[in-house]
């Protein structure tokens, strides 16, 4: 019975969010199945496993938030990468409406919310609802970041009616609601299912990004809501500690960092997301492991960071002895763990530019470009593609840095301040002598790099239109992504301008 509703979960990410054609096949395996008939303790398994495919990688979600900002970019390298021009007009925010990647995110995300909704028609425990009700807040708050409008349904309506849709400021009432009811059902003190302090920070992040999510152009932030971020984030602060080292969070046993909040669990060897691709995507072939030698980042943003930054560039044990590698950013010439200095597939040094352009086709189009390397590879199951570090959705110093962002926007910068050099302490970068929002953008920028926040933030600071290195000022239309052509059956959803 159990892989049965897997497949259920797995059928709808194919089938739910409101194309011209739904599979009736689906609709009569669940519409009609009785709720006594079905284990809804298998189907929460089934939404949280339904998240891994529009958010753990570096192709989905996490490629809008990355590759559209100034942290990352996907070049063209000679007749890799090209796949169309799709990474390109990512980069350079010339996406129309029929583009793969956002209409796969938008049919994925979606489908989560379904998975969620799906279940609380089966009879589910209180605890179990609330959980539902938070992954289906979860993946609603995404489709809002980055559509502006949220199709819905409530549980068992009829699969083949077209979803209606909430504006952005239904939406966010509705958020506000949903997380300030459930938090009491929830659990405290598993980082791997939905916890009352996962739903307070989703509770911060709605606060925090509403004025941006009402009016992208010129966000304007309400005192009352900056201080219900900082309301929220008391609440949290105290029962969680900055890891020593940045890298334990992102490592093969990262559900024991003292610092992660909310984690979607992974089993090495055997079932997991896709985490391979964090690395796969910007390794070289000839290092260990081996990768596709494609996404890099930027020089400007490299040059945030100060040189002792932990997070700029550390070794880790079982991977710096290993493979000769370092966590972090990889420039210049890279070695083996023996110390032999790698080489190109052409035979040229492997030693990795600070230059990069957006299409590439020198003789040294394989090593131009920073490389990033986040989360830790797992050696023991690279051929089995089934990682066991679990996916991060939220860490601690995200607490504390929305809490100082906050106290910065209501002109408290004197109590923000040590929140933000708590931070920079601990990843062994200097304290800040002031704070302002430009200088707290970078902060954010160097905290959570590739980790599909960067565009909610540039947004959220009127940054996100702004010309940067290889990227010329983009059409305001840029701000929402568009509802994809093939959305067009739900005439609930309004096409955002610019996409007519």
């Amino acid at each position: 019975m159990k892989n049965k509703l897997y497949l259920l979960i797995v059928a709808s990410t194919i089938t739910f969010s409101g194309c011209t054609k739904l599979d009736e096949k689906l609709n009569g395996q669940i519409s009609d199945t009785e709720p006594g008939a079905v284990n809804a303790t298998a189907l929460l398994q089934g939404a949280y496993i339904s998240m891994r495919t529009p958010y753990q990688g570096n192709y989905n979600w996490s490629a809008l938030q990355q590759i559209t900002t100034d942290e990352a970019i996907a070049p063209t390298r000679g007749g890799d990468w090209d796949d169309n021009g799709a990474w390109r007009a990512l980069f350079l925010h010339q996406w129309q409406a029929d583009h793969v990647r956002i209409h796969n995110v938008f049919r994925d995300l979606n489908a989560v919310s379904y998975a969620a909704t799906d279940l609380l028609r089966y009879n589910p425990t209180p605890q179990q609802a609330a959980e539902a009700r938070f992954i289906r807040a979860f993946s609603q708050f995404s489709i809002l970041d980055g559509w502006g409008q949220t199709p819905y349904r409530e549980p068992g309506e009829e699969i083949l009616k077209m979803p209606r849709v909430r504006n952005a400021e239904e939406q966010i009432e509705y958020l506000i609601r949903e997380l300030n009811e459930i938090i009491p059902d929830l659990p405290t003190g598993n980082p791997q299912i939905a916890n009352q302090d996962a739903a307070r920070m989703l509770l911060m992040k709605v606060y925090l990004n509403k004025g941006a999510f009402l009016n992208r152009r010129n966000p304007v932030f309400d005192n009352i809501d900056m201080q219900m971020i900082v309301t929220l984030a008391d609440q949290i602060i105290g029962r969680y500690t900055l890891a020593n080292n940045y890298f334990d969070n992102f490592a093969l046993n990262n559900n024991q960092s003292t610092e992660n909040i909310f984690l979607s669990a992974n089993t090495g060897g055997s079932n997991s997301g896709d985490i391979y691709s964090m690395f796969r995507s910007t390794m070289h072939y000839n290092m260990n492991p081996s990768g596709s030698n494609g996404f890099a980042t930027l020089s400007n943003f490299y040059d945030k960071f100060e040189q002792d930054d932990q997070r700029r560039s550390s070794p880790y044990p079982g991977v710096t002895n290993v493979a000769g590698l370092r966590m972090g950013f990889l420039i210049g010439q890279q070695f083996n763990a023996a110390g032999i200095a790698l080489q190109d597939r052409r035979g040229n040094p492997l030693s990795f530019t600070p230059e990069v352009s957006i299409i590439e086709r020198g003789n040294n189009l394989e090593v131009t470009g920073i490389r990033v390397i986040k989360y830790v590879p797992d050696y023991i199951n690279l051929g089995s593609n089934n990682a066991q570090n679990d996916w991060v959705f939220y860490r601690y110093s995200d607490v504390l840095l929305m809490k100082a962002e906050a106290l910065l926007r209501m002109n408290q910068i004197a109590a923000a301040l040590p929140l933000v050099n708590e931070v920079r302490t601990q990843r062994n970068a200097s304290a800040l002598v002031s704070l302002s929002l430009d200088n707290l953008l970078d902060e954010l920028g160097r905290e959570f790099f590739w980790e599909a926040h960067r565009r909610t933030d540039l947004i959220r600071f009127s940054k996100y239109l702004d010309a940067w290195q290889e990227k010329p000022a983009s059409n305001p239309r840029a701000l929402l992504f568009p509802i994809p052509l093939n959305q067009a059956g739900n005439t609930n959803l309004i096409q955002n301008p610019g996409y007519e």
